[in-house]
């Protein structure tokens, strides 16, 4: 493991690199304590540190201190020290220190310290690690890793409302698996399964960095689009139409044609308002829907109902969506 030793003094300092050279660990040593914090607060810095109590720039407490100001990653902290009083204990542990360790040095003691220190080390990482697999569930999809409802919906939200404070526009597309249920009720559930994360796969491929895309529910998903000008948002949507659009899904030797039907609003035509917002793309995905599938509708405000902004899978060009 690699151990940082912060200690004024040039002899102990050698010493203590010694001992821990030894016993296999490697050493980053400093002789200030303001070395220390900075060495510590770096992102690759050492997750063991051996402190002096008394050091100059700042001692061994104040050191502890800076570092359990930050939250993370966990830095195990063993005083070095001569005081042994009951208020010098409490003071230590008031600052956060792990462990304390008196002059001079037993190395069989050391030893012992150490590995205490690399146990709860290993312990916090794997904490760490289910924490973050926990956030990723509860964020995530688990059937095809994008965003959940709850996920994007939330995004959406944050979206609307920088939107709204910088007067720009943000825009939504919902997007629906064409005859899923026939899939499903063809091919079987498993085979249902395996088409939802392939579309999700081809649908990610054509995500620029500022767009969003999550599973709203069933086989619909909704994208947050982060350009509001008709033809942009409609570009995006038609991409996506294509992408999914370009070749069978095949499942063994079976090839299941897939495609999608896109329903666009945006800023420009819904307001702000997330509820009507969402309606109006509803809208236009179900007149894409009824217009016959596999195209992309924008809302259009000005008529109250869907405006075609791409037809057939043959299309070369996107019309852009009346705002």
């Amino acid at each position: 493991m690699r151990i940082l030793i912060a200690d004024d003094d040039p002899v102990s300092r050698r010493l203590l690199e010694a001992t821990l050279a030894r016993l296999g660990h490697s050493v980053l040593s400093v002789a200030d304590g303001m070395d220390a914090i900075a060495a510590l607060l770096t992102p690759d810095g050492p997750r063991l540190a051996v402190l002096d109590w008394m050091m100059p720039g700042a001692d061994g407490l104040a050191v502890c201190r800076a570092v359990r100001r930050r939250q993370a990653p966990y830095v195990y902290i063993i005083l070095l020290t001569s005081h042994n009083r009951r208020e010098d204990l409490v003071a230590g542990l008031a600052a956060e220190a792990d462990d304390f360790l008196t002059k001079p040095l037993d190395v069989v003691e050391l030893r012992a310290r150490l590995r205490s220190g690399e146990r709860v080390i290993l312990l916090q990482e794997g904490l760490l690690e289910a924490q973050k697999a926990l956030e990723r569930l509860a964020a995530h999809d688990d059937l095809t890793g994008l965003w959940n409802r709850r996920t994007i919906l939330d995004r959406l939200d944050k979206e609307l409302h920088r939107a709204r404070r910088e007067s720009t526009h943000v825009g939504v597309a919902m997007i629906d698996l064409d005859h899923f249920k026939a899939i499903n009720d063809t091919y079987g559930h498993a085979a249902g399964d395996i088409v939802l994360r392939q579309a999700a796969d081809r649908m990610r491929t054509i995500l620029r960095d500022y767009d969003y895309l999550g599973r709203y529910g069933g086989e619909e998903f909704m994208m947050v689009v982060a350009s509001p000008e008709a033809a942009a948002m409609a570009g995006v949507a038609e991409r996506c139409r294509r992408a999914v659009a370009e070749q069978p899904v095949t499942i063994g030797d079976r090839r299941i044609a897939l495609t999608v039907s896109v329903g666009l609003a945006s800023t420009t035509v819904a307001g702000y308002d997330e509820v009507a917002l969402l309606h109006a793309a509803d809208a236009a995905l179900y007149q894409a829907k009824g217009d016959g599938r596999n195209r992309v509708v924008g809302w259009d405000d000005h008529t109250g109902s869907g405006r075609r902004a791409s037809a057939t899978p043959d299309l070369i060009g996107v019309t852009a969506v009346a705002s």
